[in-house]
């Protein structure tokens, strides 16, 4: 059976649906756009929007098998994470 979807361009959702299809907030959302540490965002006009395939792709680096398993990667919590930045030339006393 045919992919009814093939030839149409990608569906977008804007941070509501978004939110929804992760199940999460739309503020959590927002302040993971804010500490960038959520999915891949475009801006259209004033309106952010979001790709299903980003959206999957995000959600997809959490996925484990077992509480041992180290994943593919991480989903980081939507607060600000400390980055640590070596001084510039210099040595850290």
């Amino acid at each position: 059976m045919p992919d009814p979807m093939a030839g149409l361009p990608p569906r977008f959702l804007r941070t509501p649906e978004a939110a929804r299809y992760l199940g999460l907030s739309g503020r959590t959302l927002e302040k993971h756009r804010t500490y960038g540490t959520g999915p891949t965002y475009r801006k259209i006009g004033g309106r952010v929007v979001y790709a299903l395939d980003d959206l999957k792709a995000w959600a997809d680096l959490g996925a484990k098998t077992s509480t041992s398993d180290p994943g593919r990667g991480t989903v980081l919590p939507a607060k600000k994470q400390l980055v640590l930045r070596p001084y510039a030339g210099q040595e850290r006393r």
